[in-house]
């Protein structure tokens, strides 16, 4: 567990480490270093988050054109065991797109370091649909979960339009789906689930290749099952690219993107990136440019897992009685020339 755990940090600290300046255009910015309030759990059995703008970046878009966006966080020394979310929020004139990915960072001196040091990256793509300025703005989200007030110090990260004109396919949408709202569990009477899962879409003559994304939030423990806090809760997650031939049969298929891993309850839910950067299109033999891709998700034991799908309701800021939907897992592809 401890090598597929190092190599999801390997991947996100690279990315955190290229490094992108305090940016005097609008396509990117730098988040500065900070302490970051986890309010206290309330006492009346309500909730309180701490929602924290880092910064924004900014795009004219045309009504066909479709952008994606990048935000990365890297939060450690936490005083009490903290919720941690990177939160982006897409809006323009009549329309929004927003994505949420978190975990909890376990408090700073224990005896699981591996669990203190998180950094995660919240990718998506952007496609207004309409001619319109696109504002994009990254939110740090944290509450304590423990009755007193916990900080956790962001030591930095970005958000990018890492690209401005991504390809959609034929029928002119981006390539992009996400797992809706609630949890799809996983036990011993259901271990194996195919979310998040882009449907088959064609894209037009000419492409070399895809870079293909599956970023998946695993819980630990579905909401109202039976679960020992003392335990944890193993899956091994696998992201499967198929291109097509034009009489239905499979023309090749990729599932080299895995990772395995054994989560604890009090991780309690975990942000599994896997991205295959290189799938190509082929044209012989009958295929023809029609994909399909999803996470292969297999319960191998311990508590009950789960699939986060689109998170409800949350406050648009601190106390706020305004809230919006965030998309949690899904799935996207690049295409290249």
């Amino acid at each position: 567990m401890r090598r597929a755990l190092s190599l999801l940090i390997a991947l996100t600290a690279a990315m955190l480490a290229v490094h992108v300046p305090v940016a005097t255009a609008a396509t990117s910015v730098g988040f500065e270093p900070r302490s970051v309030l986890g309010p206290g759990i309330p006492r009346d059995g309500s909730s309180d988050q701490n929602v924290v703008e880092l910064g924004q970046v900014s795009l004219p878009m045309t009504s066909t054109q479709t952008a994606y966006v990048v935000s990365v966080m890297r939060v450690n020394s936490a005083t009490v065991r903290t919720l941690f979310d990177n939160e982006v929020v897409c809006t323009w004139a009549g329309g929004s797109k927003n994505m949420v990915m978190g975990q909890n960072v376990y408090k700073k001196g224990g005896s699981q370091p591996e669990w203190e040091d998180v950094t995660l990256t919240t990718r998506f793509l952007v496609h207004p649909g309409v001619a319109a300025e696109v504002t994009c703005t990254a939110y740090i989200r944290t509450a304590s979960l423990g009755w007193d007030n916990s900080t956790v110090q962001l030591v930095g990260g970005s958000m990018r339009f890492a690209d401005t004109s991504v390809d959609n396919n034929t029928r002119g949408e981006p390539i992009q789906k996400s797992t809706s709202q609630g949890v799809i569990h996983l036990n011993s009477g259901n271990t194996v689930a195919r979310e998040p899962l882009l449907p088959t879409f064609d894209l037009a003559p000419g492409f070399k290749g895809l870079s293909v994304f599956g970023d998946n939030e695993y819980m630990v423990c579905h909401p109202g099952a039976e679960c020992d806090k003392s335990k944890s809760s193993k899956a091994r997650f696998t992201l499967f690219v198929n291109q097509w031939k034009a009489d239905g049969s499979l023309c090749h298929q990729d599932s080299s993107a895995s990772a395995t891993l054994d989560v604890p309850y009090y991780v309690h839910h975990i942000v599994v990136p896997l991205n295959k950067p290189n799938f190509e299109v082929r044209t012989g033999d009958g295929c023809i440019p029609r994909f399909n891709a999803y996470v292969l998700v297999q319960w191998l034991g311990g508590e009950t897992g789960g699939i986060q799908g689109t998170a409800l309701n949350l406050t648009d800021s601190r106390r706020s009685t305004t809230t919006h939907d965030s998309d949690m897992s899904h799935v996207f592809a690049v295409p290249y020339k």
